[in-house]
Order: structure tokens, then sequence, then C-alpha cells
């Protein structure tokens, strides 16, 4: 009986370069029978992976009708992941026998299942990478470029988007810095969206404070609460923020305001109930004063 050759790829490109082709041309040559095993990603879009299986199952049957093209879900343990890829093949094709291909950056040195593996030679320089990269900002007038948009958002995870807010205090938590924006002129606490780069939500918070109000020295951030934000972005998105209040206490540096707060200014905590009272406040940070007044503001 003659071996069933399998290529393992994940083929997130818009199209089969010719690298995908020469592969498949290859074992083609060698093989009666191919099938594709495609890389599934537990994340639900991204960029290093936004083509789903269907879309890249109908990509490679468009070309070559013939092929058995699978899906294989991503393991955190190779010793697993290399057991399912058996099993799947085991399964599917009972009895048969299988040579598993792979070329650049590809499996095979993490495999350790039974089967025999071969690595092929690079067929000129094609990048899946740098082709998703060169048309990552190209807009195309087609109806199927804005339904793919379309589908692209509609089959992704809801997300929550984690931002962070400073209570910055003085003078024994009696005063209180506070931004203002052009955009509604109300007065709110310093912010902003956390970033991949930082390490964690205190890193963000020290970095926001820095962005917004100069290279001020305070001490460590402290956790006051985390809460939903209804930023009028999102109101009527399904996406939608949540935040993590810290506050920590100034001990020196000239505040300004920087990035896009207009201006930053002191207040007293009295100076503030009276300000959420005639909603010269963002009304998005109200839940976050509450959580502050409630803590630290006496009468």
């Amino acid at each position: 009986m003659n071996k069933i050759g399998v290529i393992i790829a994940r083929f997130q490109s818009p199209y089969l370069h010719e690298g995908h082709k020469s592969l498949i041309e290859s074992v083609r040559g060698a093989h009666n029978k191919i099938v594709i095993v495609l890389g599934i990603s537990p994340i639900l879009g991204s960029r290093r992976n936004p083509l789903d299986f269907p879309t890249r199952e109908k990509m490679i049957k468009k070309e070559y009708p013939d092929l058995v093209v699978l899906p294989l879900s991503d393991h955190p343990l190779d010793t697993r992941w290399s057991q399912n890829l058996d099993d799947l093949l085991r399964n599917t094709f009972v009895g048969s026998k299988f040579i598993l291909y792979g070329s650049r950056d590809s499996f095979i040195s993490y495999y350790s299942g039974q089967y025999d593996t071969q690595e092929l030679p690079e067929s000129g320089d094609y990048n899946s990478t740098v082709i998703r990269q060169k048309i990552s900002d190209k807009v195309m007038d087609s109806e199927s470029f804005r339904v793919g948009v379309i589908y692209a958002y509609s089959n992704t995870y809801l997300k929550v988007y984690p931002t962070v807010d400073i209570a910055l205090f003085r003078h024994s938590k009696k005063e209180i810095l506070l931004g203002r924006k052009n955009i509604d002129n109300k007065w709110r606490l310093l912010g902003g969206f956390s970033d991949p780069t930082d390490d964690s939500y205190e890193m963000a918070a020290a970095r926001e404070l820095r962005e917004e109000c100069g290279p001020v020295e305070t001490t460590p951030m402290h956790y006051e609460a985390s809460l939903r934000v209804n930023d009028w972005r999102y109101r009527r998105e399904e996406d939608k923020i949540i935040t993590t209040l810290f506050s920590t206490d100034y001990t020196g540096g000239e505040v300004k305001g920087s990035d896009d707060i207009a201006e930053v200014k002191w207040f007293t905590l009295k100076e503030l109930s009276e300000m959420l009272e005639n909603k010269s406040i963002a009304e998005e940070h109200y839940p976050q004063f509450d959580v502050l007044m409630k803590r630290y503001y006496t009468k």
C-alpha cells in the first residue's frame, strides 16, 4: 500500500503563492493521495492567524479540488499535539501509512509521533507573513472585499478593552489632580488604554500618568476597584471597556497637561463633590469617583 503524503502547514495568506504550490507539487510527485492538515489557532482572528479553517480550505480546494484538507487545533504540549495529529490521520484513513511533510519553520522539530517526516527545501523567497504585512492597509473597491471585512469582524470573540484610571492625590488625600479634554471640556481622571508592551496594569497606570501630566514622581500604585466604563465610543458596540482604578500620592515634579489632555488642575475633594453635582465631570468617570468619594471624602 502506498503511503499518503501529508502536508502540515498554516497557509495564512490571501492566495496560494508559488512556495505553497511548489510544496504541494513536490508531494504530489511522490504520492497518489495528498492530505493537507491546517493548524487551527485557539485565538479567533488575529494578525498572525487572520484566516479561519473554512476560508483556507476553500482557497486550497479552488486550485486543488482533489486534495483532502483537515483541521488540527494547536495545543500547548507538543507531545499531545503530535498524538492528536497521529489520531486524526489514523482515524480518518484507517489502515493507511503516512509521510509528513513540512518546509520553513515547520512542525518537524516539535513532532514526536509515530510517522516518518521529511523537510522539503524552500522554493523561492516566499513568506506569508510578509505578504500579509504588504496588504494589511490595502483597500479594494469591491463587494467581495467589503464582505470579507464584515466576515472578519463578525468572526472574532467579543472583546473587553482594559483601561486604567489614576487618582493622583496630594496633601494627605485632600486634593486630587484632574484632566480636561477639549472634546467635551469635562474634568476626568487621568488614564487610558493598557498597552501590549505593559507588564502589568500598575505599569500601564504609571505610563499613562507620565504621558498625560508629565514626569511626576509618585508613591506605588494602589488598587482601588475595577469597573465597567460607559464610554460613549462603545455604547452601541458589543465590545466594552473595563477599567482598573488606582490611587497614588504625588511626591514631586511639575504637572502639565499633554497627549490628549488640554489642562490639568488640582481640586479639593469638596470641590470635586460640587463638580459631580453640577455635572462638570465626564459621565463615564462617575462610577470611579463614587468609589473614591465614599472612601476618602469626609464632609
